[in-house]
């Protein structure tokens, strides 16, 4: 199972290990050797049928479910090995409907120590579909494995000195993540 992102901004797209996927809203230890944590929050989508060059035309037909999440990263390191940490790329479960997510007033809203840091109204299919038609350009899509798109660019969302946090987020007025960052 691979975890394919397409970056705020940017037409490339990497993969994330599957170690990286956490679903089960446990906290998170930042380790030692960890400062600082910055995020992005992303609409993500479940592949349920394995593709490769995949057609704009098609793309819809390739995955059965959507939700939002976030992708954590190792601050001050601009190497892929910022994306690789067990446990940082947030996609809860379950998925929604591809119709929930483009429905007026089914926003999201994430906040960090109960103070909103992203809110968006809906998210777009248009855009998961051509993110889908992107990374199947290089990489075989198989069924199980997510396609996420950054929504806003990577931001800083946690420091060492200034201690843990809580980070949640609801979706349609549903809890879909809520856990803390502990050091």
């Amino acid at each position: 199972m691979n975890i394919i992102v397409k970056p705020y901004g940017s037409d490339l797209c990497y993969c994330r290990p599957d170690t990286t996927w956490e679903r089960e809203n446990k906290d998170l230890y930042s380790p030692e050797c960890v400062n600082e944590w910055h995020w992005t929050p992303i609409l993500f989508a479940r592949i349920s049928k394995a593709g490769k060059c995949i057609s704009q035309k098609f793309a819809s037909r390739y995955y059965d479910g959507l939700n939002f999440g976030a992708l954590l990263y190792i601050g001050g390191i601009q190497t892929a090995y910022a994306s690789c940490a067990d446990h940082t790329s947030v996609l809860p479960m379950p998925l929604y409907n591809p119709v929930v997510v483009e429905s007026e007033g089914n926003g999201i809203e994430i906040l960090k120590n109960g103070e909103q840091i992203f809110c968006s109204a809906t998210g777009s299919l248009q855009a998961i579909e051509d993110a889908i038609c992107k990374a199947s350009e290089l990489t075989s899509l198989r069924i199980g494995d997510f396609v996420a798109i950054e929504l806003a660019p990577a931001s800083l969302l946690a420091e060492r000195k200034e201690g843990s946090l809580d980070f949640k987020a609801t979706f349609c007025e549903n809890e879909i993540f809520s856990f803390r960052i502990i050091f």
